[in-house]
């Protein structure tokens, strides 16, 4: 198969009205595109991608009126949220309807749905008159996709379109809350935080633990990004913990990958990579996946990366290479 670069979203379109699937950009990350309700068409995503079939995929729709289709019931909370933060980087879980077929779900009863920022995704949809189901358009368990040189790199000869767009604005996938919980539950952090998310609704939510906690017993998770390990390179990756200068004589006295904040570049002898200030989390956001891929590069076993004080580090950033590590740390 070879894999098409293309420009036109008429004929992107047309690859997805066809039961293909097209990688597309959004405002999170690229996704892997395919008609949500099109069972057919989903097993095509798990198969490009090499993703576990229990993993639920992520609905994505073009206007909030397109939502009643999908789900059962559409709670005053949930439309609380809409209002405030759609269209952009927030997913929220619902009790799916019986036109949602299961391999969207990951065998739930419950529906993920996401209404974009980007106006691409969304045209597309309005174009196709149908959801896209898309996951981050990268093989599963490696870093998120923020171009369409990362989704070349993962998938050519695995899929039969990418549709071109910019680099995504944000950078990591969207925050996923649980509606069908109360509190409603944080499953997935992402560039919208708990605490904006708890002012809008005027009332607390739950923060999942498996946020940022290895959790042993994850049986029918609702959120993609949770249950098994993701955004990894193929190096190995271990988190430290530490000053400045502890990281750096840490990491230069050894053959190594280091990275860290663009404040830690002085003092590291070579084989650096910058994931942003230590004091802008936008920042360490939009460049974290992209810092992630070029760990590869460097052809050495390990690599470290610093993380810091918990107030100066997003909650989606430390989510991502918590999971990357498979939870591996040293704290100095």
């Amino acid at each position: 198969m070879n894999t098409l670069l293309i420009d036109s979203i008429d004929v992107a379109a047309e690859f997805l009205k066809n039961g293909e699937v097209v990688a597309i950009p959004t405002e999170t990350v690229y996704g892997l595109a395919a008609n949500a309700l099109d069972s057919e068409a989903v097993k095509k995503i798990f198969k490009a991608k090499g993703r576990p079939s229990d993993n639920p995929l992520i609905v994505h729709i073009s206007d909030i009126s397109e939502i009643h289709s999908l789900v059962s019931d559409f709670p005053q909370d949930a439309k609380k949220l809409a209002n405030n933060f759609w269209p952009g980087p927030l997913t929220m879980i619902f009790h799916k309807s019986d036109v949602v077929p299961f391999i969207t779900s990951g065998g739930l009863e419950t529906v993920a749905i996401r209404f974009p920022e980007s106006e691409i995704a969304r045209n597309l949809i309005k174009k196709v008159q149908f959801p896209l189901a898309a996951p981050s358009a990268n093989s599963s368990g490696s870093p998120s996709p923020t171009s369409h040189m990362h989704v070349l790199n993962d998938l050519n000869g695995k899929i039969p379109a990418i549709l071109k767009g910019p680099n995504c604005s944000v950078g990591v996938e969207s925050t996923v809350i649980d509606m069908t919980s109360d509190p409603v539950r944080l499953l997935r952090p992402g560039k919208i935080s708990a605490k904006e998310i708890s002012d809008v609704l005027n009332k607390p939510i739950i923060i999942d633990e498996s946020v940022d906690h290895l959790v042993s017993d994850l049986n029918n998770v609702k959120s993609p990004g949770v249950k098994y390990k993701h955004y990894s390179p193929r190096t190995k990756v271990v988190l430290i913990k530490s000053s400045k200068d502890k990281f750096a004589e840490f990491v230069n006295s050894r053959e190594c990958v280091a990275m860290g904040f663009s404040e830690d570049e002085k003092y590291i002898k070579s084989n650096f990579i910058s994931y942003g200030s230590e004091f802008s989390q936008d920042e360490q956001l939009n460049l974290l996946f992209d810092s992630l891929r070029k760990i590869d590069n460097f052809n050495k076993d390990i690599a470290y990366i610093h993380i810091a004080r918990k107030e100066n580090l997003n909650l989606a950033v430390l989510n991502r290479l918590l999971r990357a590590s498979g939870f591996c740390i040293y704290d100095l």
